[in-house]
């Protein structure tokens, strides 16, 4: 039996899973500097010393970085000197009528490419936001973005003390209360500024602590309660929703069921595929077994994992729903063996993984391993979801840029969605995020963790394992889209209340 592979995007500009892998897929050829092919069969997801050094060599221009900012999301212009005119569609406003973090960054990357081939070409561009009505606030946010972009090119460019005089510009305008923008900007300055210190040998990087002493105890504490929060918000219940319809369509016809879950975390999801079980069950009368339910963890998480189980027992009996929950833990994933799981050969088998995959883009060999063990326990589907996005490249700019407009469009979604929990929002974007950004932005080489790839890099990944890709059912797209249709109605509900 071929193994189905489906994989959720988390997209930078919807926040919603965009599709699946299909069957007849065509598989995509990928520039050199995405990631080194050894040979015809096997693909690795990171980058090779060797070939970062090539591309350093091959790509000392800022050409390629203006053609991302250009191409970025179709949003930005092809520019050879002609008059710009930016289309009304082309510009999304928030709810609260002000242009949304995407708008403000295409606009920003547009008026710093004018300003750049102005330089080089002396011909003088209409600056696109001289071509808008905007407020006040949106003007200086273009400004803002427009400063933040200059500095990275700066900093790409290896001309530091050029680069330390925008950034503190760029102090001088953002904040960490501020708006949406200014809140990115705030971030991503801070970790600019880091890697500027490295540079140039500086240990004292200037303000890297977000938190003070004082409210750091405090953010930890409340790291719980933001973790609870996210899980409401629609990126996740799009996810959640669209991956447990695909397991439930194709394992409700069996009467025994084992799901893996690599990392389970609280475990919510599960309640969803409990509760169609039992409908399945009650409608069609099928002779259902048991569910049976295993959860990957190591040896700190041991705990948590308790937690889980002894929740997802207790929703199961409620239900009188057979239910079956174990814990594997382990110290390192090379420790997995088949009969830690208890794998009846009658079970039919699903896996689910979810952000978990690409924690390993820089441990090769385990990931080989993980993708190996899952092979070996032949599941009938595996659930894949992942960031859709381009962390990886050995470019600086280029991987600057694509992470600026992807934390930019979480920005906007916790400003819409945390706007009554200013707490958790805080926490999210000073721990979370920042963290991520800061990952992405200051560090290299194995230091470099966070290293998100695209879904065609997967494809071709998982392509050796003998994995067949599916699409969606229309099933599963319906529960995608119930989220962000709830969202779309609350927020119209609320922009009709504000106009009373």
């Amino acid at each position: 039996m071929k193994t189905s592979t489906v994989i959720t995007e988390t997209n930078e500009e919807d926040y919603t899973s965009k599709k699946l892998l299909r069957s007849d897929s065509d598989f995509v050829t990928f520039d050199d500097w995405d990631f080194d092919v050894e040979n015809e069969t096997k693909t690795a997801l990171y980058v090779t010393p060797e070939s970062l050094t090539h591309n350093k060599k091959s790509r000392t221009s800022l050409i390629s970085s203006l053609n991302i900012l250009k191409d970025f999301g179709n949003g930005f212009k092809k520019l050879k000197g002609q008059k710009i005119t930016i289309q009304t569609s082309e510009i999304k406003c928030a709810n609260n009528g002000k242009l949304s973090t995407d708008s403000i960054l295409r606009l920003g990357g547009q008026n710093f490419i004018q300003s750049f081939e102005s330089s080089v070409s002396s011909v003088d561009h209409p600056f696109v936001s001289s071509l808008l009505s905007l407020s006040e606030e949106d003007s200086r946010s273009v400004e803002l973005v427009e400063c933040l972009l200059s500095c990275a090119e700066k900093v790409g460019q290896k001309q530091y003390d050029r680069a330390t005089k925008l950034l503190n510009e760029c102090d001088k305008l953002s904040s960490k209360t501020g708006n949406p923008v200014q809140r990115l900007v705030y971030y991503f300055s801070r970790a600019l500024r880091e890697r500027v210190d490295k540079e140039i040998g500086e240990n004292n990087t200037k303000g890297l602590e977000i938190y003070g002493m004082g409210d750091l105890q405090e953010a930890l504490r409340s790291i719980n309660q933001c973790t609870i929060a996210v899980q409401d918000m629609p990126i996740c219940q799009v996810i959640k929703f669209a991956g447990i319809q695909a397991i439930v369509e194709n394992v409700r016809n069996y009467k025994k069921i084992h799901i893996i879950d690599l990392e389970i975390k609280m475990g919510v999801q599960w309640t969803i595929l409990i509760q169609a079980l039992v409908t399945h069950q009650q409608e069609s009368q099928s002779p259902f077994e048991y569910l049976k339910i295993t959860a990957l963890g190591y040896t700190q998480s041991r705990t948590k994992l308790e937690e889980t189980g002894k929740r997802l027992m207790s929703f199961a009996e409620s239900l009188n729903l057979l239910f079956y929950f174990k814990s594997v833990i382990i110290e390192d994933i090379s420790d997995l063996k088949k009969e830690d799981f208890d794998i009846d050969p009658e079970e039919t088998i699903a896996v689910y993984a979810q952000h978990f995959l690409s924690n390993m883009i820089m441990q090769q060999e385990k990931l080989e391993f993980l993708m190996g063990f899952i092979k070996g326990i032949n599941p009938r589907i595996m659930v894949i979801a992942e960031v859709e996005a381009n962390h990886n490249s050995p470019v600086f700019v280029d991987r600057f840029i694509e992470a600026l407009f992807y934390h930019g469009a979480f920005f906007d979604l916790f400003e819409d969605c945390m706007k009554n929990n200013e707490s958790n929002r805080t926490t999210m974007e000073s721990e979370f995020m920042w963290q991520g950004i800061r990952n992405i932005v200051a560090a290299e080489g194995e230091e470099r963790t966070i290293r998100h790839v695209t879904i065609e890099l997967w494809r071709e990944y998982f392509k050796r394992f003998g994995m067949e890709e599916m699409k969606l059912s229309n099933s599963s797209l319906y529960q995608a889209k119930m989220p962000l249709s709830c969202l779309s109605d609350c927020n119209s509900e609320l922009q009709t209340a504000e106009k009373r």
